[in-house]
């Protein structure tokens, strides 16, 4: 087993700058296409309908999250397969929830650039996790 040093410190801080930059990004992107921004922590649902659907996706994933975290107990770790990871499953509600918003604010919105900024944020979290994964937490950590 590799022995991986991360402190605590050091961690919080950089995950605190990765949520500021991708807020701050939220936020230029917003005023530049006229769009009102989004509350924090908050569902922000267009219409009714919109309710059903998101809630549906959160129940579905919220379902896969714990078959995968029965199925990641009860077996090997070694023999887990890559779609069964928390990682993943997290990953691909984070990207089904926004692109579900985009399409409700597309369809719906009263401000049609709505979407638009919905979209730029997604593509640019991505990035920004794809760069934190890809370069070991910008090689800040010996991992």
């Amino acid at each position: 087993m590799n022995n991986i040093k991360i402190q605590f410190g050091p961690l919080m801080l950089f995950l605190i700058v990765v949520v500021l930059v991708i807020n701050i990004f939220g936020f230029v992107i917003r005023k530049v296409l006229g769009v009102e921004r989004k509350k924090w922590f908050s569902y922000n649902h267009i219409n009714e309908r919109h309710k059903k659907l998101d809630w549906s996706v959160r129940i579905i994933f919220m379902s896969l999250f714990f078959i995968s975290s029965y199925y990641m107990i009860d077996n090997d770790t070694l023999g887990i397969p890559w779609y069964f990871e928390t990682w993943f499953i997290l990953i691909v509600f984070l990207i089904t929830s926004e692109m579900l918003r985009a399409f409700m604010e597309w369809k719906y919105a009263e401000n049609k650039k709505d979407f638009v900024a919905t979209i730029a944020e997604m593509v640019f979290m991505i990035i920004i996790v794809f760069l934190v994964i890809t370069t070991g937490f910008f090689g800040l950590f010996n991992v």
